[in-house]
């Protein structure tokens, strides 16, 4: 019986790291399509639909995709780490693959067939990439390639940052330099005078607390897409102000 018990748990506890360490680079290819927008020096590229701002100072550079509505889940991919190369293309093909962050939104366009322009029309699997790095795995002139991507794990310096915008009662904390799986799904906040509070999330990875937490320490609590998660104890001390910006721990 001990022995029956045993092995129920050791494969429930593999079937759990299968679970938390699904997206992987081991884990298999899937086809899509890549495009390029923003210009040659990924200007067009900063703002965007995961509120990380300018994509430069945030430490994602010109490594970025746009993400089709089968790709973005509304916003709770925004963070996630890709590779991807161009694949059955010889004529404009280049060898070896990128890996990209999810930063923004390629909308549909309904107005065009999905294979003449409509490119990010569900359900296609489309990723907009910066006009940079798409050079690095196919030439300019080609304008759209196919592609097999991968979900690969991020990886970040530092620790995870969260910035507080907003003002009393409407804490916005932008989250960002996610490691591990990249993507946050869940979020909570702590002031040094109260308990745990969950968060909701308003847009991208824009992060919202109602709670009065001036003049308190902030202690954050954050979990990606595979369940892990990393707490923050206090990062942001007792006189933190609206738009400053805190590190805190980090997935590994």
């Amino acid at each position: 019986m001990k022995m029956a018990s045993a092995g129920i748990f050791l494969l429930g506890f593999l079937a759990m790291v299968s679970a938390v360490h699904g997206y992987g680079g081991g884990g298999g290819w899937t086809n899509a399509h890549a495009t390029f927008y923003g210009g040659s020096d990924a200007s067009g590229t900063m703002g965007g639909a995961c509120g990380y701002g300018n994509l430069y100072s945030q430490g994602y550079g010109t490594n970025t995709a746009a993400l089709s509505t089968a790709l973005f889940n509304n916003g709770l991919s925004c963070g996630s780490c890709y590779e991807i190369k161009c694949m059955n293309d010889g004529k404009w093909c280049l060898p070896g693959s990128i890996m990209v962050t999810a930063t923004n939104f390629c909308p549909p366009n309904n107005a065009l067939p999905n294979n003449a322009g409509g490119w990010c029309n569900p359900p296609l699997q489309h990723f907009d990439l910066s006009q940079p790095v798409f050079q690095h795995i196919a030439q300019y002139k080609a304008g759209i390639v196919p592609v097999s991507y991968r979900r690969v794990p991020c990886r970040r310096k530092g620790g995870i940052r969260f910035t507080i915008n907003g003002h009393s009662y409407f804490n916005l904390v932008l989250i960002t330099n996610v490691g591990g799986a990249g993507d946050v799904h869940a979020a909570a906040i702590k002031g040094s005078r109260t308990g745990w509070q969950p968060m909701s999330r308003n847009w991208g990875q824009n992060w919202q607390s109602n709670n009065y937490l001036n003049g308190q320490s902030l202690s954050f609590k954050v979990t990606t897409s595979d369940g892990r998660t990393v707490v923050s104890y206090n990062v942001a001390p007792a006189g933190w102000s609206f738009g400053q910006t805190f590190s805190g721990g980090q997935f590994r």
